[in-house]
Formats: C-alpha cells, structure tokens, sequence
C-alpha cells in the first residue's frame, strides 16, 4: 500500500526551501523568533547561519536590516500579528526606506491562529505593508505556489512581506504557471470577475463561480497572489470585460487588497467593485479559520449572492 503523502502548509513550504538553500548560499542567513517553525530541522555546515533570537521582532528586523546592508540575504520569521505591529517601525525605517533584501516570513496570517483570539489574529498587514515603499507583497494560496512564489522572490533587489498560513489548505484546481506580480487567470467570464487573494478565499472563489455557472452566470476568477505590485493590467482588462469586480481577502475590508484593486481600478475605468472580507471590527470568539471565515461572511454562496444581487442591479 502506498503511504499517504503529507499535505504541507505554506509556511512548512518555506521552511523547507529555507532549509534546502541555506547550505548552498552562504549569503543567507535565516534569524527566528522561537516561533518553532525549525525545531529538528538539520541545516549541516549551514548551521551557524540559522540564529533563533528569542521572542524580539523589533531587533528581528533591525538585525536583518543590518546583515542585509552588509550584503548579507537574510530571511526572518515571525507571526504576522507581530510582523506588521510591534516591529513595523524597523521595517519601515531600517529596511523599506534602504530598500534591502530582507524576506520577511510572516506566519499565521489572517484568522489562521483563530483559536489564539484577536491578538494573534493578523487582519491589518496588507494594509501596512503594501503602503511601504520597496515593498513586495506576497500572499501564496497554496503549498504548489508557496514553493514556486518564495523561489521567484530570491531574485528580488528589494525587501519581501511573505504572508503565509498556518495550516495545510486545500490545493488551487489547474491552472496557468504561477508568475511573479502576474495575477493568475483560473477561470474566464463574461459576466462577472471574482478577484482574491489567499488561500481559502481563492477557493471560495472558486467554488462560487461553479455556484454561478449552474444559474447561467459565467464568472472570471483571479488568483492574485501578489497584492503588491499589483497586476491592474490583467485586473483592468477583465473588469472593463464584465463590467464589476467582487473581490475576496481574509483580512478587514479597511486598506487590504479590495482597497487596493479599487483605488487601481478608480484611476483606469469606471467600474464596480464589491468588496467581501471582515467586517470592521475584531473578530470576538476563537475558531477554526474556516469556522471564523464563515462567520464573516467571506464564502463561496456569499460572494456568489453578491454576484447576483450586483448583476440585478
């Protein structure tokens, strides 16, 4: 009988190229903050390369700045919450304004640590981190573009937020090669574009595209895995098809990537965009990622009622 193959989670991805590449760059280092994620991991010769800090995000990412200016390629990890609150200072001053190679590894994004309640959850970071300059942002929605987003990024000259999961989501269904700032086409439409980012909204995209092609509307789904520097060619061009955007993001509708595909999509033509994700407000109970997504709101008959009401008018 053939073992059943484990189903890695993204932030697993990451530790394992981590893991593969240290040993054979040595420009990179890898800084931790006693998340975990490398207990039992065996870097080799490397090992003097992987240095777990303790629980300091601020110096995480002064330390990374500074090894970065030396020309070191360092890639840090933290949770997101943390990542994008407590040391976004460093970030902005000691990495963005110097624009240096710094990857930031910034795990349990979202509602993943849903059971750890508000202070854990990581609802605000698109918004802060697409507003710094030099940044990259990245949100891969599965463990097969985890791999090949985090590979694409180590030839970036500037710094990277990678937001990443928690636990192993489902795989996307087939599609195009998964390019770098291209957004990835899973479906085409003629009615309606579905536009989201991260794992479980994708799906729920989706899902409620199928939804739809069963009362007759045919909808575009996007896949965009990086939210900055977003693709309004592909987004414009889909959007001037059908004529409305419904977009879906695990993280409050204020500033995150629904507000960054309108404010695009405002500048180039006048359509319609519809924007599903939490609501503005901390999210009150612990769950399951699934179980708090849902209660949001941020799910495929969701974003497929939205589609019709939106096309009634």
């Amino acid at each position: 009988m053939t073992a059943a193959v484990k189903v890695l989670s993204s932030r697993e991805v990451y530790r394992d190229i981590v893991a593969e590449l240290l040993p054979r760059d040595e420009r990179m280092i890898c800084l931790d903050t006693d998340t975990g994620l490398f207990s039992g991991v065996d870097f080799g010769a490397a090992a003097d390369r992987y240095v777990n800090i303790g629980i300091a995000e601020h110096t995480l990412m002064g330390a990374a700045a500074g090894l970065a200016k030396e020309g070191r390629l360092p890639f840090v990890n933290t949770m997101a919450a943390f990542a994008c609150s407590r040391a976004v200072e460093a970030v902005k001053i000691d990495i963005a304004y110097n624009n240096l190679p710094v990857r930031i590894a910034a795990t349990h994004s979202g509602v993943s640590a849903g059971h750890l309640g508000p202070t854990h959850h990581a609802l605000e970071d698109l918004a802060v981190m697409r507003t710094l300059p030099n940044m990259t942002v990245i949100v891969p929605a599965d463990a097969a573009t985890t791999d090949s987003l985090v590979r694409q990024a180590l030839a970036l000259p500037g710094p990277v937020y990678l937001r990443l999961g928690r636990n192993a989501t489902p795989d996307l269904p087939a599609g195009p090669p998964v390019k770098l700032g291209q957004a990835q086409v899973l479906r085409q439409g003629t009615d309606i574009t579905i536009a989201a980012c991260g794992s479980y909204p994708v799906l729920a995209a989706v899902e409620a595209a199928e939804l739809l092609e069963a009362q007759g509307i045919e909808a575009t789904v996007l896949h965009v895995h990086t939210v900055k520097p977003l693709d309004t060619a592909t987004l414009a061009a889909a959007a001037g098809f059908t004529g409305t955007v419904i977009t879906v993001e695990e993280h409050w509708r204020t500033g995150g990537f629904g507000a960054a595909v309108a404010e695009a999509l405002t500048e180039l033509l006048p359509v319609r965009v519809h924007r599903l994700g939490l609501p503005d407000r901390f999210v009150g109970v612990s769950g399951s990622q699934s179980y708090l997504l849902g209660r949001a709101g941020v799910t495929a008959a969701a974003i497929a009622e939205r589609a019709k009401t939106s096309l009634r008018g």
